[in-house]
């Protein structure tokens, strides 16, 4: 997770308090508009009822605290400011105390469509709604706890699983599929590829996703799809450091994408 960003985070005062320029609300503001237009029919209910007790400002950039006060109510969560980018031992440090991890940055408006790394509107619209749900949250925690414990090499494979569920998941409802990865619902272009063009979607298998490699640099040519939230919880009751290390052991499935090019010396 620590590699090199061309963003800088925010600093928070000594009263937490985070501040951000005009600029930086107006991309805020033209992310949440565009993107709630989108949701109302992509999103599952769990998301929008999350969104919705969130009550998001929609004309500038939100202080932590005023999220904190609405996930420690709901699941007993709160966000903790970081850098842009984390190494694993802060991450899974962060989530096993009921922290998630929010960059302060704001992405440029040249990268509104899609970021690689995570920026604040990522963190808090693509996953803080989805921590007022206590499946996710639940799940969120136990993840945490599991990659505090893992060897480096598993921390690799179990990172597959927050990848597909946390940042491209997708989820059965009455509905058909609905999306729960907040990689997916924060981005404009990555909810119209995901949810209205074809892609390889299957059920959600712990031994597959820890086989399946990914690239944070494209659309994702696969998702996975849970089977409702309560899935979540089922996943926390299996042993998935033994299926970690029975996918270590049966090795990566075939890529369904390109390697990315070498840049040239």
């Amino acid at each position: 997770m620590a590699k090199v960003t061309k963003y800088q985070a925010k600093i928070p005062d000594k009263h937490g308090y985070i501040s951000y320029s005009q600029e930086e609300h107006d991309i805020w503001r033209e992310l949440i508009t565009r993107q709630m237009s989108w949701i109302k029919d992509t999103a599952c209910d769990e998301f929008l009822a999350g969104l919705s007790r969130l009550n998001l400002p929609m004309d500038r950039v939100p202080q932590l605290e005023e999220l904190n006060v609405v996930l420690r109510q709901a699941t007993g969560w709160e966000t903790a400011p970081v850098p842009a980018l984390i190494g694993f031992e802060q991450f899974f440090n962060l989530l096993a105390n009921k922290k998630f991890p929010v960059a302060t940055f704001i992405r440029s408006r040249e990268e509104l469509d899609y970021l690689q790394e995570p920026d604040i509107f990522h963190e808090i619209f693509g996953h803080c709604a989805m921590l007022t749900n206590q499946h996710f949250a639940d799940f969120t925690e136990h993840y945490g706890k599991l990659g505090l414990k893992a060897s480096k090499q598993e921390r690799v494979y179990l990172a597959r699983l927050y990848w597909f569920t946390v940042e491209f998941g997708l989820v059965k409802s009455h509905d058909g599929l609905r999306i729960i990865g907040g990689g997916i619902l924060s981005s404009p272009g990555e909810t119209d590829y995901a949810y209205r063009k074809e892609a390889d979607i299957q059920p959600l298998d712990p031994l597959t996703v820890f086989r399946t490699p990914y690239r944070i640099d494209i659309m994702q040519p696969q998702y996975f799809v849970l089977d409702d939230m309560a899935h979540l919880t089922a996943l926390t009751k299996l042993d998935l450091m033994s299926i970690v290390r029975q996918a270590i052991s049966l090795g990566l499935l075939p890529a369904k994408f390109e390697p990315k090019a070498n840049k040239a010396s």
